[in-house]
């Protein structure tokens, strides 16, 4: 099946042109003038799992994410969202609804969206959602130490590099900031996946979500230049103060920490100085 027979097999609509956005996907522009986008999923369950992660994260509409069409095992159809510019305006209603979207809050540290599979995918990198009690048992368990062990077993770490992301791991309950309620996660925020439209608004795509500490979106947002991101950042502090559920003291110290899951699926997947940056991120953490 072709991009373009996905199209119309999800949409009950014919087909008119096609033309490629990256590799593994298209946009499709059906009879009618809509337009969409067909992906094609990296692993087995992967579109089932952004259909259901895009369905949870816009469920009440704080953050727009795109409709989904319909999808199979291989297939993904969701609406296109016309690009735009980026602007002080959109930043801070972009932060607004990031933490009214993460107060929706989830039924556990480590849980799948509804419908969604335990056996996700974070990019091309596979992805345990699996619900756990607590924030530091599920991120040394499904986060860092699956990865770190890949990581070790393609020759990318020492053992003794390694040790060090252990002593994370086996001090996540001393640094993190104490209980706080599973968050409603997009899970993959990365500047390519905060999507500046034509509307105006700043819309969430690929997600990767599960239930998690808020902390890890926030801090996936700095890694790769998200705009404005001052601006994102203070409406987002200022909104979760306004509900009275401000971010613990330290927020800034505990980036590293969060941002260890990123850096090591990118370490996993392409090496290079992604390996040094995890391995400094884990000691940073130790030194918070």
């Amino acid at each position: 099946m072709t991009a373009r027979q996905a199209a119309e097999r999800h949409t009950g609509v014919r087909a008119a042109t096609s033309r490629p956005l990256g590799a593994d996907a298209a946009v499709v522009t059906l009879e009618g003038g809509a337009e969409v986008v067909v992906k094609r999923g990296q692993g087995s369950g992967a579109t089932t799992a952004e259909a259901a992660g895009l369905r949870w994260l816009g469920e009440y509409g704080d953050v727009p994410v795109p409709a989904v069409r319909g999808h199979d095992d291989t297939w993904l159809v969701i609406d296109h969202v016309a690009p735009g510019a980026p602007s002080r305006e959109a930043a801070e209603r972009f932060g607004r609804g990031l933490a009214a979207l993460h107060a929706r809050s989830a039924p556990a540290f480590g849980s799948p969206p509804p419908g969604g599979p335990g056996e996700a995918w974070i990019g091309l990198a596979p992805m345990r959602n699996e619900p756990h009690e607590d924030w530091p048992t599920f991120y040394a368990r499904c986060r860092v130490r699956p990865y770190v062990r890949e990581a070790a077993r393609q020759g990318l770490f020492t053992a003794g590099e390694t040790a060090v992301f252990d002593e994370v791991c086996d001090r996540l309950p001393d640094l993190s900031p104490g209980p706080e309620p599973p968050a409603r996660l997009h899970g993959d925020a990365w500047s390519g996946n905060v999507h500046w439209a034509a509307d105006g608004a700043v819309w969430l795509i690929d997600p990767a979500a599960h239930g998690g500490h808020r902390e890890t979106d926030l801090a996936m947002l700095r890694l790769f230049g998200t705009p404005l991101l001052d601006h994102v950042l203070g409406a987002y502090d200022e909104a979760a103060r306004d509900a009275g559920t401000p971010l613990a003291p330290g927020v800034e110290a505990r980036v590293p920490l969060h941002q260890l899951f990123p850096l090591l699926v990118h370490a996993v997947l392409f090496g290079g100085g992604y390996v040094a940056q995890a391995l400094t991120a884990a000691r940073a953490a130790l030194r918070a």
